[in-house]
């Protein structure tokens, strides 16, 4: 049995439970290796714009809440930041739910001291501030490529391939996709210079990445319904992004016994 690995931090977001799009499987998978002192949930969480089209929750889902829970109960400190697809959440900033502490940003310190500025993102991202109308369609049609994507995956698995995210494929190759996710790191980068921090951790974008600049770093934990991925802060202050459907693969994957050894045998 596989021994889960601790971490000092763990910064997951937009799980978009309430979606069929949701990995929950991989996510529970996730929270059962990996155990940290601090667990963030930076923003979209659970989906309440679907949830309110249509009702949509599978048991798996409340498996994803039991196992927060829990780590909730056994010490592990869990702040959640509300995103905008969860945004019911915001009035209840300072609140205390279920051992969760609900906090609309925070200033996280690292174990080798620096000040790294939490929030969702959606803050610096101008289609959600300045045309709802505009992101809930592309809400739309982002929900339409998921299913392609689940469709893809499940062919996959027919013929023992590992997870692929056609969804995170298109975003990479289309160029508008590519230039809106670098202003919005620039904008993110801009806010961590006006609040003199050493970096800023963000989601949003559902783009993992870890980007040093002159002043500060920008962190994105990525997502749980195309990449599968999360940030991690290890007890030096070590960052590392996980891509949890590689690690997946790789431990499913059958262990071929060494050359010299088959030569041995023989």
């Amino acid at each position: 049995m596989t021994k889960a690995t601790r971490y000092r931090t763990i910064w997951i977001s937009d799980i978009h439970l309430g979606t069929p799009g949701c990995n929950a499987d991989m996510l529970v998978d996730f929270l059962k290796y990996n155990e940290s002192d601090t667990l963030y949930l930076v923003g979209d969480i659970v989906d309440g714009w679907r949830l309110k089209r249509s009702w949509y929750w599978p048991p798996r889902h409340n498996d994803v809440v039991r196992r927060i829970l829990k780590k909730a109960k056994n010490n592990t400190r869990v702040i959640y930041i509300p995103g905008n697809h969860d945004e019911m959440l915001r009035p209840y900033d300072g609140l205390n739910i279920g051992g969760i502490e609900v906090i609309k940003q925070h200033i996280h310190v690292t174990a080798d001291n620096r000040k790294l500025l939490v929030l969702h993102g959606d803050e610096f991202d101008g289609i959600v501030l300045y045309a709802r109308w505009l992101a809930f369609l592309g809400d739309q049609a982002y929900a339409f490529l998921l299913v392609l994507n689940r469709v893809v995956n499940f062919c996959r698995r027919k013929f023992n391939l590992p997870y692929w995210s056609l969804s995170a494929h298109i975003k990479r190759k289309v160029k508008n996709a590519v230039e809106f996710v670098s202003r919005f790191e620039d904008a993110l980068v801009r806010a961590a210079e006006q609040h003199h921090v050493d970096g800023i951790i963000c989601g949003h974008v559902h783009t993992a990445q870890i980007k040093p600049s002159d002043k500060v770093t920008y962190y994105n934990d990525g997502d749980w319904v195309e990449s599968c991925t999360a940030l991690v802060e290890h007890f030096d202050g070590h960052m590392e992004i996980l891509h949890w459907a590689d690690i997946v693969a790789a431990r499913t994957k059958p262990h071929k016994q060494p050359l010299k050894l088959l030569a041995a045998a023989e």
